[in-house]
């Protein structure tokens, strides 16, 4: 029988002697966090002048370090990648100046491969401004023959910047500006974030115990960014939720939830047993003290976030409201291996006006 090992850091079990992924994960982070200026700026200075090989490279972890960490990509940056025609990744671009989106509208008008088109329409949306606006919705409105072999229209790719738009073109934000990160602390002193808190009702698929998946109470100083005057809470059976389909629930700002079933996708076997619940529920994550980058957990899978941008493990996916149709904004993100749960990631969104959450599933 093979040997077992744990961890030296969490002491999870492992087939191997050594740190687990996600404390080796968390050490490299420590270590990036730690750059001096000096060093940012080196880092920087090395990836202006060989920006091309982002090209062979798009994981180099120098530049989603800065992005992700620092919010160090300079109007420099983004005009070296724009010489070299680099046009992925696109988050390269975000929030680049006016030059910089203007040249990207230019190819982006010249250009007859589809391929190429699909790539600028995202660094257009991450770019965002009202002219990427304005020719986006343009490009809507009259494509251009590329749009055929494209499986969205340009509204969609606005998604990868964090926003979409109507058929008037009027700009819809589907991300909040401030992002926090889901950290261990103390849950018995701070409970302004709680992951995984089990409920009594069960799922009308698989028996098993409905969760409050995350509960943030809007009236932390903290949350006030989310412009609510009270609690929110998504509400899901964590063995059933949907993969191809979201799962809602609706929530009143007392910290009542209700999930709506049934679920069209992705019930799970029939389990009554609450194996594991109280394990989950005990998980130690807590709301961080402090706002971190928009992108903190947009590249590397340990990370779970509220706000700011996600890490989609596939395309960019917000959901309409059920109730008023309207486009959903990220929320959060749960990385179902911080909890010992299983693979992938949970997204949760969220329709301010009407009280509605919506959560879906993402895995390799």
């Amino acid at each position: 029988m093979r040997e077992m090992y744990r961890c030296p850091e969490c002491g999870r079990e492992l087939r191997y002697k050594g740190l687990c992924w996600s404390c080796k994960a968390e050490q490299e982070r420590r270590e990036m966090l730690a750059w001096t200026p000096e060093q940012i700026q080196e880092k920087l200075s090395g990836l202006i002048q060989h920006v091309e090989r982002l090209e062979e490279d798009a994981w180099d972890k120098d530049f989603w370090a800065l992005l992700c960490y620092h919010n160090a990509i300079t109007p420099e940056l983004q005009r070296a990648a724009l010489a070299a025609e680099l046009y992925y990744p696109s988050e390269i671009y975000y929030r680049a100046p006016a030059d910089v989106g203007d040249a990207l509208v230019q190819a982006l008008l010249e250009t007859e491969d589809s391929g190429e088109a699909g790539n600028l329409l995202c660094c257009l949306a991450m770019q965002g401004d009202d002219r990427a606006l304005e020719v986006l919705h343009e490009l809507e409105e009259h494509p251009r023959p590329w749009r055929k072999k494209l499986y969205v229209d340009p509204s969609v790719y606005a998604h990868t910047g964090g926003w979409t738009f109507d058929k008037a073109g009027a700009r819809r934000q589907l991300n909040f500006d401030t992002c926090y990160p889901l950290i261990k602390g103390d849950r018995s002193r701070d409970k302004a974030a709680q992951v995984f808190r089990p409920r009594e009702d069960r799922c009308p698929h698989c028996k098993g115990r409905v969760v409050d998946i995350l509960t943030l109470d809007g009236r932390d100083a903290r949350l006030s960014f989310l412009g609510l005057d009270g609690v929110i809470t998504a509400t899901c059976c964590p063995n059933c939720i949907p993969w191809e389909e979201p799962a809602y629930s609706r929530f009143t700002l007392d910290g009542g939830s209700e999930a709506v079933f049934p679920y069209s996708y992705g019930a799970g076997e029939e389990d009554d047993s609450d194996w594991g619940m109280e394990e989950y529920a005990n998980n130690l994550y807590v709301l961080g003290t402090e706002p971190v980058p928009l992108f903190y957990g947009a590249h590397f899978d340990d990370l779970s976030t509220v706000g700011g941008f996600a890490n989609w493990i596939q395309d960019a996916n917000y959901y309409p409201c059920p109730d008023c149709g309207k486009t959903m904004k990220y929320l959060a993100q749960i990385q179902w291996d911080s909890l010992d749960y299983m693979e992938g990631t949970l997204y949760i969104e969220i329709c301010p006006d009407c009280r509605v959450v919506s959560m879906h599933h993402q895995q390799t």
